[in-house]
């Protein structure tokens, strides 16, 4: 039986101060309900994102604020940061963990910049909601084995196909250096290269 996440609920003081701050950010808004004067839900998408995000008045006792460590991944944290900068949600700078993958609770760890390997899942950048709801953004551009089904390959946004086709084409370019030859059957090959970034398999060489 599947069970898939699919709402993440976050408690905010000000319901439309919220809403506008994730609007803002280019998050979808699904729905605005308020059956009686005392209980609204708001509910939006971060774009691509499968989960979505509630808040209101009476959907949760948990104190405003106390929504910490959500996570977003993204495929570019560089130009995630430009982004929620423009959209002025104020991240943080993009930093690594001294560790290595995933990274250490609090700031005292906190390496500036991404990882200098560039390493999938190791680039991270964090933000605040209006209410101190907590979010980081994590770039994942290899999935790690089992984390997808290898029978399934499916992209959330034209944003996210479009950077898989351009990983896809600078992998293809030194596949065909290696070999010396344009390769003729590239289609085949771009395909099993996504597939396989996306289920966390060998990729073709």
């Amino acid at each position: 039986m599947d069970m898939k996440l699919e709402i993440v609920v976050v408690p905010v003081a000000d319901v439309d101060r919220a809403k506008d701050f994730y609007t803002a950010l280019g998050w979808r808004l699904d729905g605005d309900f308020a059956p009686e004067e005392d209980f609204r839900v708001v509910q939006v998408t971060p774009p691509g994102s499968p989960a979505s995000v509630i808040f209101g008045r009476s959907v949760t006792d948990r104190p405003p604020g106390s929504a910490q460590g959500l996570y977003l991944v993204v495929d570019d944290i560089e130009a995630a940061h430009e982004e929620l900068t423009r959209c002025g949600a104020d991240p943080s700078e993009v930093f690594h963990d001294a560790g290595g993958i995933f990274h250490h609770a609090g700031t005292e760890a906190r390496v500036p910049g991404p990882d200098p390997k560039r390493g999938s899942y190791g680039s991270y950048l964090a933000f605040s909601a209006p209410d101190g709801n907590g979010w980081f953004l994590q770039e994942v551009t290899t999935r790690l084995p089992g984390r997808l089904d290898p029978a399934t390959t499916a992209f959330s946004s034209a944003d996210d196909l479009a950077g898989a086709l351009r990983r896809a084409a600078a992998a293809h370019g030194e596949h065909e250096a290696r070999i010396g030859t344009e390769d003729p059957d590239w289609p085949d090959w771009y395909a099993r290269y996504m597939a396989s970034e996306q289920s966390g398999t060998e990729p073709p060489s």
